[in-house]
């Protein structure tokens, strides 16, 4: 018991000795927080006449901007496909062909009535001539009764007239739709660009009327979607110039134009009704053979750019109530100098008076 009691007490010790000659043999190098501070308190900063430029960074996703949906016109069986996934079309090129033997029974039942209705007018029409006066009859020889109905059948004939003409011009138009649908049978495409199903994975071989059946996009033609808060909302305008970054390929840089700013905030859920409003930005693309929809991208749009403003840094720039104030360093010692300020960046912010071009301003 007492050998392992002084083989731990020599472990100890070696340890010590190992752990003090490590530290004199290592010095620290860097500066004490006393130093630290003190140099600190003697940054200085001249302010300079130079090009402003405001900005705002936004982040989102790469998306198609111009997206064709195409729908199934009516319910049937697909005949023929005559694209598959990716395939390039271009505008009246045929997608696919649908079954229409239904719909040619339903136009052919339509102009069977339509027949029936126009034989039935005329029919009407006959009756109505050979049940008239003869030619040069009096019609004071009538007694009263007889005037009446005679009239009563008359405008009766007239009416009847009128909703026969309203049903055929209904039936007619109905015709005419079907009409247009079974033009669709033989889908062609409404766009130009790269059809993709909706569901690439299946192709449908029966559809139903307005089924989506997949979409049609122009892929030179791209849009970052993102979303800024209310405090940078009103700073972004339409056509502003904006650089963007593919947070995937960080050496491809691409510009941009800011296409749209929403008016209206994304809906928040009722579970957190105190988060900050968030607005679409829409900002249109340059083309580039790497940009696909998906990617994730970072933005900055310019908000304001100023060819010669007087700046200084925006950590040396400091708040009292309503006033903005920097330590000037006036050679013979340092006093505050009260300013007016302008456009104002997190890195930079414009001087309109107090200072001058040169003056040297200091951190306490």
């Amino acid at each position: 018991m007492k050998k392992k009691i002084w083989a731990l007490v020599a472990a100890v010790v070696v340890i010590g000795i190992s752990v003090f000659l490590y530290i004199q043999s290592n010095p620290k190098t860097g500066p004490s927080p006393g130093d630290v501070a003190g140099d600190m308190g003697n940054l200085s900063f001249k302010a300079v006449s130079e090009e402003l430029i405001g900005s705002i960074e936004v982040k989102g996703k790469s998306s198609y901007e111009k997206e064709t949906w195409v729908h199934a016109p009516f319910s049937g069986d697909i005949v023929k496909w005559n694209v598959s996934e990716g395939t390039q079309v271009k505008k009246g090129d045929s997608l696919f062909v649908l079954d229409s033997s239904s719909i040619d029974n339903e136009i052919a039942q339509m102009q069977a009535n339509l027949k029936k209705q126009d034989l039935e007018a005329q029919l009407a029409k006959f009756q109505e001539n050979a049940g008239s006066a003869p030619a040069g009859s009096d019609p004071a020889g009538m007694t009263e009764y007889e005037a009446k109905k005679r009239f009563a059948d008359a405008e009766s004939a007239k009416i009847q007239a009128q909703l026969n003409t309203m049903n055929r011009e209904t039936a007619q138009n109905q015709l005419n739709e079907k009409q247009k649908m079974l033009a669709k049978a033989n889908f062609r495409a409404p766009e130009a660009g790269i059809f993709l199903f909706e569901d690439s994975s299946k192709v449908p071989q029966a559809l139903q009327a307005n089924d989506r059946i997949g979409k049609i996009v122009d892929l030179s033609k791209l849009e970052l979607l993102c979303y800024v808060g209310e405090f940078d909302v009103f700073q972004i305008k339409a056509g502003m110039p904006v650089t963007v970054k593919i947070d995937a390929l960080p050496g491809v840089t691409l510009k941009g134009t800011v296409k749209q700013v929403s008016k209206f905030a994304k809906t928040s859920s009722d579970a957190n009704p105190v988060s900050s409003a968030q607005f679409e930005v829409v900002v249109s693309l340059e083309a580039n053979e790497k940009l696909i929809a998906g990617l994730s991208l970072t933005g900055t749009i310019e908000t304001s750019r100023k060819a010669q403003a007087l700046v200084v840094p925006t950590i040396a720039v400091q708040r009292d109530k309503e006033k903005h104030f920097v330590m000037l360093d006036t050679g013979s010692g340092v006093e505050r100098r009260d300013i007016t300020i302008g456009m104002e960046t997190a890195e930079k912010t414009e001087i309109l008076s107090g200072l001058n071009e040169g003056d040297t301003v200091v951190l306490q």
